[in-house]
């Protein structure tokens, strides 16, 4: 990254394969890159979509909900879009932590008044709607994080949102309306997925589970109590039925504990523009999990690009810089259909890669595969960004043996053999498809002592050289020597804050240096 600030005063992090590629760490380079470059803190981090489901991890913190800036001590405001679905307990869950580490974060933590609550029953109904896929469909089950976010954007769309302003109001009008959704919820759950007795009481089991496990160090450094996690204290003896007065106690008083947060982020956005202080939206998923632009059902319920920041900020569109995120390989979870998917037990390649990727926010392992260049080159076509990260390219250096070439996806072969470069929009064409592969000699050098790219070894810059190169030859198919190309914000190899490279060579410079036969346009 160049020393001076070259972003307009909003900059979006979004990512451009299918989530997991490394946007929290992303955030933090980029504050770090303003600070140097304006000699000033950003004004803030926004999260702009989703919920608890979105994993980050960055500064060495492991978040769902919070911002990823909430690392940086310097950046004094840590925004909540109002396009966001929130369970106030996890953000004091997320929040008591790191105040016992001498993190603050309720003082900077600004929660917009229109942002939505979710609660238990979005929960109780996600896994609900799991299992009537499963057990009353017989489809394959989703993968869902079971956090209650898509229930809780169909509380948008059927018009039933409880807002945080609501902690500002009056305690009858929020218990009136936490009951109407509670009521609709187990009529749900009980008559239309069908969930039978033994697995109702058995989510409350699950919850229970996932909670105590993911606030585990919490517990054991004393901040909360396991009691704290047992979901089974809102039982009834009787199936389909939840303790109402201990759910809307718990939930009232944890939105009192807020209050202070919650504010009206429109007029601070508005404010940073005035005084041209930057701030950083950060978005949870990925372009391709957008719910209108990704692969039924395997989408989350928000939309993940820059101009949803506009929405959830609730101001104008207005200049914004782009920076696209993506691994030097490609990981997912969940029941994705993975076109470059290698086999974690018997390639070599998958064996070692899959060491290295499991969730943030469930700690489930992903599946892991080779860069798919078509499926990037979409988003910047369709999407859009001014600027790339390729995060974790030190995870290909050959550093054991019987490991074969690289490749990159840099086309797709259709069941006619017609050879294409756009992802076809119908998840059941999708999964016809054939990845037509680029393949890449090996490097044995350690990348993570290395601070320039010029320090690299040569496979390694031609590695990056045709990432690029194919992912615009994708984006750019008649060719984009007239075109304002993304440039190389930074380069990972390393884990740790700092672990970057950042001299990368302009971009079209780096394509002129290994081009082959590319139809790029450029000489």
């Amino acid at each position: 990254m160049n020393k001076k600030n070259d972003f307009h005063s909003v900059i979006s992090v979004l990512g451009i394969s299918m989530g997991d590629e490394g946007k929290g760490r992303v955030v933090h380079e980029i504050l770090d890159h303003i600070e140097s470059g304006t000699g000033s803190s950003a004004a803030g981090v926004i999260k702009v979509n989703g919920g608890a489901n979105a994993g980050h991890t960055a500064a060495g913190l492991k978040l769902n909900l919070l911002p990823s800036g909430v690392g940086n001590p310097r950046v004094n405001n840590l925004l909540i879009g109002s396009g966001v679905v929130a369970d106030p307990r996890k953000f004091l869950w997320e929040a008591k932590p790191l105040e016992a580490r001498g993190i603050s974060v309720l003082k900077r933590l600004k929660i917009d008044e229109k942002c939505q609550m979710s609660d238990l029953c979005h929960r109780l109904l996600d896994l609900a709607w799991e299992t009537y896929r499963v057990q009353q469909l017989g489809q394959e089950n989703r993968g869902s994080t079971g956090r209650g976010i898509s229930p809780a954007y169909c509380d948008e769309t059927g018009q039933w949102q409880i807002f945080y302003q609501s902690f500002l109001l009056d305690r009858k009008e929020f218990s009136s309306a936490l009951k109407e959704r509670m009521q609709r919820a187990m009529d749900t759950i009980r008559f239309v997925c069908k969930v039978s007795e033994a697995d109702w009481f058995s989510f409350f089991d699950v919850l229970t589970d996932a909670e105590t496990r993911a606030n585990r160090s919490s517990i054991e450094d004393g901040i909360f109590s396991p009691s704290e996690f047992d979901f089974k204290v809102f039982l009834k003896s009787n199936p389909f039925e939840i303790n109402f007065e201990l759910l809307e106690e718990i939930y009232w008083n944890t939105g009192q504990d807020l209050v202070s947060c919650i504010d009206d982020v429109r007029e601070l956005l508005l404010s940073f523009k005035e005084t041209k202080k930057s701030v950083v939206a950060e978005f949870g998923q990925a372009y391709w999990l957008d719910k209108r632009h990704g692969f039924t059902p395997n989408v989350t319920a928000s939309h993940t690009s820059g101009a949803e920041f506009f929405n959830s900020g609730g101001i104008p569109i207005s200049k914004i810089s782009q920076v696209g995120c993506c691994k030097a390989y490609d990981t997912k979870v969940g029941t994705h259909h993975f076109i470059t998917q290698l086999d974690q037990t018997k390639n070599p390649w998958g064996a070692k890669l899959s060491k290295l990727e499991f969730g943030t926010s469930t700690g489930r392992q992903r599946m892991v595969g080779w860069f798919d260049a078509v499926e990037k080159g979409n988003a910047l076509r369709y999407c859009g960004f001014d600027h790339l990260v390729i995060n974790k390219l030190d995870a290909l250096t050959a550093n054991q043996p019987n490991l074969e070439e690289l490749k990159i996806c840099k086309a797709y072969q259709l069941p006619d053999g017609t050879v294409t470069k756009i992802v076809p929009r119908a998840e059941i064409d999708r999964k016809k498809i054939i990845p037509v592969y680029e393949t890449f000699q090996l490097w044995t050098e350690d990348l993570q002592s290395l601070n320039s790219f010029e320090d690299f070894p040569v496979a390694a810059q031609r590695y990056v050289s045709r990432m690029v190169g194919t992912l615009l030859e994708v984006a750019y198919p008649e060719g984009f020597a007239d075109k304002k190309l993304p440039r190389i914000l930074f380069v990972g190899v390393g884990p740790e804050p700092g672990q970057i490279i950042t001299d990368v060579p302009e971009t079209g410079e780096l394509i002129r240096s290994f081009a082959s036969n590319s139809p790029s346009g450029i000489q």
